[in-house]
């Protein structure tokens, strides 16, 4: 017989009413809960106010090596862990990003974990969940179309329609709007201009919700975005056209943390979604803040590999929130690390020892860059079926002799009781308090600097190039007096390079930024490198292909 399909699993489920939930692991009255539904709740940022006097609890991040075809299994990880711990008799939950509806359409499918270990109600989370991404779109979209009507009716500050930055959004992967042309038409419709669409997750906004802290923090943040230029260089600001009061009414309930439960009914917040190759590829801070209330642990994961999930939620989201993380579990697969070390794709199931001691480099690589933040990691060894004892002994093996522990991990067949180990692990690791947490780069780093650092300690390449557009936004950013921000990196989460087929840890390649873009609402700066775009297309096969609703009014082909 084969394995249950995730969308299997989940439905059978036996979930609990997200009150009773709220109630029995949260110690929340029904009063705290704004539900949406039976098994879906919003959780008032007032229960902050309630709870600042409460110690908070450990955060563990999840990450994970370079991404490949064959999954890692992050999110899978981090439900899994959640489980364990509370197998193992731990007060633990679980703070998760949104899916996209891009990647759930395109090639990756949805995003809600696999096998045992998921977050549910799995279709609603992976769709239309609580409407965030819907209200994040629509507040970003606000935003432009009072760009281009400032600009018709010539309001004072005059934006120079040459000079608009703000990108529209849609939550697709639609490559016919990375470019176009609006306001054709005539006299009626206004000035013509270039103009494209990016993802909904790259949107600033979207940054901007998951990095404020209050109400009062969103709107300033969403006040402070720069929308476009006059004539003269001066910026003009989204509270300049006056959007930033009609934008934060939009997003005034997306603002708050998003409340289900895992497989074994632990309690699991899931908020926000930026993609960590375009965006900083965190959940929201305010979701983060308050599991660390409401639980002794708290796991997280950041998105890709930990050269851009990890290193974004260490040098922004930690330098904006004041987050620090106990500890790190650094996801693998076998399948993964024989990829890297150039196996045949459709013989990922054999035993090749040889394939995997020459991918394993690039998961040494990981350990080595998140022990310059000071961090403890732990290997997680997300198993598969047609793994191997001798190829799971290698890593093991490989692992003691550069000091890291790597666990065998089996939630994803047998959920929180297979996560045991893992768990365990975990509190080891907090338990012997060896951390030293610090950032890679300092405020006082300049751009360039900044940027230097993250290609050369990181990706480990030998040197930084600038486009000429590059190199003019720079010093346009050191006028405006923005040097302090930190720095996004956008590029390829298939390398160290940027070079998607660079595969395991290249070394001494070169990264060429091409465009340099100011996020002033959501305080940092994006380099982008390489090829990168930050509104995907579909593959040749969509995703969506699959997806359907059958005779009984059930979503199949999501997973």
């Amino acid at each position: 017989m084969g394995h249950k399909s995730d969308i299997e699993i989940a439905r059978a489920a036996n979930k609990e009413l997200i009150n009773t939930l709220a109630e029995k692991r949260l110690n929340l009255n029904s009063s705290d809960l704004e539900p949406y539904g039976h098994y879906k709740s919003k959780i008032p940022l007032s229960i902050l106010d309630k709870l600042q006097n409460k110690e908070n609890g450990k955060l563990i991040l999840v990450t994970a090596m370079t991404p490949t075809t064959a999954g890692e299994g992050k999110t899978t990880t981090s439900v899994g862990l959640t489980d364990g711990l509370n197998f193992i008799g731990k007060n633990a939950m679980v703070a998760l990003r949104e899916p996209s509806l891009g990647p759930c359409f395109g090639m990756k499918g949805g995003a809600a974990g696999g096998g045992y270990a998921q977050v549910v109600p799995m279709e609603d989370i992976n769709l239309h969940f609580t409407g965030d991404f819907h209200a994040i779109t629509s507040a970003h979209m606000l935003l432009s179309a009072m760009i281009d009507n400032h600009i018709y009716w010539r309001l004072d500050p005059l934006i120079d329609p040459r000079r608009v930055t703000w990108r529209r959004v849609v939550d697709m992967n639609d490559r016919a709007l990375r470019s176009i042309v609006n306001s054709l038409g005539g006299v009626a419709n206004g000035f013509p201009r270039e103009d494209g669409f990016d993802i909904t997750v790259a949107s600033e906004v979207m940054a901007i919700l998951c990095l404020s802290n209050d109400f009062d923090d969103l709107k300033k943040r969403l006040g402070k975005i720069v929308v476009a230029y006059d004539k003269d260089l001066n910026p003009i600001t989204c509270s300049d056209i006056r959007a930033d009061g009609a934008m934060s009414a939009l997003l005034r309930d997306a603002l708050q943390p998003n409340l289900v439960q895992t497989l074994e009914n632990n309690p699991a917040f899931i908020h926000g979604g930026p993609f960590a190759n375009i965006a900083h590829g965190c959940n929201t801070v305010l979701a983060t803040k308050m599991a660390l209330k409401l639980s002794d642990y708290v796991v997280t994961e950041a998105g890709f590999g930990a050269d851009l999930g990890a290193e974004k939620f260490l040098n922004i989201k930690c330098r904006k929130s004041g987050l620090r993380p106990s500890c790190c579990v650094l996801v693998a697969t076998v399948r993964a690390l024989k990829l890297h070390g150039n196996a045949d794709p459709k013989n990922l199931g054999t035993e090749d020892l040889n394939a995997l001691e020459a991918g394993i480099p690039n998961l040494t690589r990981h350990v080595e860059n998140l022990a310059k933040f000071g961090l403890k990691t732990v290997v997680a060894i997300n198993k598969f079926p047609t793994d191997t004892d001798k190829e799971i002994e290698t890593i093991t093996n490989i692992c003691k002799n550069i000091g890291v522990n790597a666990v065998l991990a089996e939630h994803w067949a047998s959920g929180g009781s297979g996560a045991a180990d893992l768990a365990n692990a975990v509190i080891d690791l907090i338990e012997a308090d060896e951390s030293n947490f610090e950032f890679l780069y300092e405020d006082k780093d300049t751009p360039e600097e900044k940027i230097n650092k993250i290609c050369k300690k990181i990706y480990r390449a030998s040197g930084v190039s600038f486009s000429p557009a590059a190199r003019k936004t720079l010093t346009e950013i050191e006028k405006l007096g923005f040097n302090s921000f930190p720095v996004c990196m956008a590029k390829t989460q298939y390398s160290f390079s940027t070079d998607p087929t660079n595969k395991c840890a290249p070394e001494n390649h070169e990264i060429v930024v091409r465009e340099v873009r100011l996020s002033a609402g959501a305080e940092f700066i994006v380099a982008i490198a390489g090829n990168i775009m930050t509104m995907p297309g579909l593959p040749k096969k969509p995703a969506s292909y699959e997806v359907g609703v059958n005779e009984t009014g059930d979503i199949v082909g999501l997973f």
